[in-house]
């Protein structure tokens, strides 16, 4: 056994390796953070007008999304083949190839290309979401989903603060910085990082279970959650609709700058931290995870809602902070999923989960973007300019009445099953 493979056996056991895998995706969400305020920026560099802005923002937006959706799958079963810390210094390597290109990027066609290769070549998420599950039982994946969730918040918090201050001394340095950040992760995953995967887990990679189609597929045949693909995918898609028109949302409805878009993320993140890293822990013990995924599926379809219809900036941190429940969803629903398949099909099942959010992410700009450009030409202010958001608000209740129904389905077969146990 290689010396980088020879902690799986023992490290990943140790509480140690938690810390250090939340340390990496720190560093990985810090530098994605940075780029947030700014990139829609530098796509209206290229454009002279603000339909066509949000036109080529969406396209930049779409060519991530849509390597990531055909990546992420192959790099979930390498990673069940190879290890989870080999696959995640390719996505650091990827990273810091999209950040670089994209500071020097000359031209509308290059943000493009460049978001290509470095979709293809990132699946962070996936892979640390497959580790955490490797050195976590069971029933302790909700929580520790959670603290993973919390260093999302963490990297949400000082990464787009960052990069808005950044921005306003120029567009490109927060490329660069971020491009220097994910060397840092690579440089700390190749020296530091253990490995969670013990080689007797790991199985042969096929191109056929690989590949995005096969990965969704046997996502929606796992016992007792596949139904909550449809939940993931409309939930999903609401959130990328939201993550893609944000920005521009608030800089056409509120006059909004990158210093702003940067606080207001910053914001996001607090919450984000609080929920899943301070309460998270505690509303799991007074409720279930598929009850506090109903919950939290209720809180954000409002939330949606009135993003909206906000008529002020500040109005927008009210809803962020009033949507504390809004943050439990995802750990909540990726621990149902996790709890539901083998011990050596975390990596392919978290990467068919990334896959399908992928996809969202996808349809997502097609979708947000240009419904943001039919109404972009109205004053700011104007309630007709959520037009994005109550499309988010749509999708989070379909989201929420199909949670809804599949867990009623799944507590009613439960209770039949104790019934007729008890009747023999």
């Amino acid at each position: 056994m290689q010396l980088q493979d020879r902690p799986a056996a023992d490290a990943a056991a140790r509480p140690a390796a938690m810390r250090f895998i939340m340390l990496t995706v720190l560093i990985d969400m810090v530098s994605i953070g940075l780029i947030i305020p700014v990139l829609p920026a530098l796509v209206g560099t290229f454009t002279g007008s603000q339909a066509d802005q949000a036109f080529w923002y969406g396209a930049v937006t779409f060519a991530f999304g849509i390597a990531n959706f055909f990546g992420s799958p192959i790099l979930g079963a390498l990673s069940d083949r190879h290890g989870r810390r080999p696959v995640l210094l390719i996505g650091f390597c990827g990273l810091a190839l999209n950040f670089f290109a994209t500071a020097l990027a000359p031209a509308l066609w290059m943000l493009i290309a460049v978001r290509l290769v470095g979709g293809a070549m990132q699946s962070n998420i996936a892979v640390a979401n497959a580790y955490v599950a490797d050195i976590t039982p069971p029933e302790e994946r909700a929580k520790r989903f959670g603290m993973l969730g919390a260093m999302f918040g963490v990297g949400f918090i000082l990464g787009p603060v960052i990069g808005g201050l950044l921005g306003h001394l120029g567009l490109r340095l927060p490329f660069f910085i971020a491009g220097g950040l994910s060397l840092l992760n690579l440089l700390y995953g190749y020296f530091v990082l253990p490995e969670s995967l013990p080689a007797e887990r790991r199985h042969a990679f096929a191109w056929k279970s690989a590949n995005p189609i096969t990965s969704l597929r046997a996502l929606t045949q796992l016992k007792g959650a596949g139904p909550l693909v449809a939940v993931i995918a409309c939930s999903g898609l609401a959130q990328f609709i939201l993550y893609t028109v944000w920005v521009l949302y608030t800089t056409f409805k509120f006059g909004w700058g990158p210093l702003e878009n940067g606080w207001s993320l910053a914001v996001v993140g607090v919450a984000s931290v609080l929920v899943q890293g301070v309460l998270l822990g505690r509303l799991l013990k007074r409720f279930s995870p598929p009850r506090l995924a109903v919950l939290g599926l209720v809180s954000s379809t409002l939330a949606y809602a009135l993003y909206g219809l906000a008529s002020e900036g500040w109005m927008m941190i009210v809803v962020i902070c009033c949507n504390l429940l809004g943050f439990t969803v995802a750990a909540s629903i990726q621990s149902i999923i996790s709890g539901a398949a083998g011990a050596s099909e975390q990596g392919r099942t978290m990467g068919a989960v990334s896959s399908l959010n992928s996809l969202m992410a996808v349809v997502a700009p097609v979708i947000g973007a240009p419904l943001l450009g039919v109404v972009s030409h109205l004053p700011r202010g104007d309630w007709r300019i959520g037009a994005p958001f109550y499309l988010c608000a749509a999708l989070q209740c379909a989201a929420l009445a199909l949670a809804w129904l599949h867990f009623r389905g799944l507590r009613r077969a439960r209770l039949a099953a104790q019934a007729a146990g008890s009747s023999v």
